[in-house]
């Protein structure tokens, strides 16, 4: 995401954000929490883990190089699933402001998120439609 960017501008990135570490289990943040920060994950990979009238559900795993967090910063509105750990976990964590500026300044890396949004849309889609079709062979059953 970060390749195109300007010599100075990752700079400015690097001495802005933050180097997070967490455990296997750890919650990197909650379902309802204010969204702050958006995350690129340098090692490691989070579940994504959503609460249904089941219980909780792994709705994605993330991993290595992708953005996470970025869609509460986008929508202005609280985060919408918890995210966990599995593994140790590395990220680098971006204020709302640096990543705002970032996409402003760069059309790459905003591209760049766009496309991972989609990717991400994408796969939800297929996930919906195939619980869509084992709901349907259930209710046949």
């Amino acid at each position: 995401m970060f390749a195109k960017m300007e010599t100075s501008k990752l700079k400015l990135l690097a001495f802005a954000s933050e180097i997070v570490s967490f455990d296997d289990g750890d919650v990197v943040f909650n379902s309802g929490d204010s969204a702050d920060f958006a995350y690129v994950i340098m090692e490691g990979a989070v579940d994504i883990v959503t609460e249904t009238d089941a219980g909780p559900v792994v709705s994605d795993t993330l991993s290595q190089n992708q953005l996470i967090g970025e869609l509460g910063l986008l929508n202005n509105a609280p985060r919408n699933a918890t995210l966990v750990t599995r593994g140790q976990l590395r990220v680098m964590k971006i204020t709302g402001d640096m990543f705002f500026r970032m996409l402003r300044e760069n059309a790459d890396v905003a591209l760049d998120v766009i496309r991972m949004l989609s990717d991400k849309l994408s796969r939800s889609h297929a996930r919906v439609e195939t619980l869509q079709k084992q709901v349907n062979q259930q209710d046949g059953a």
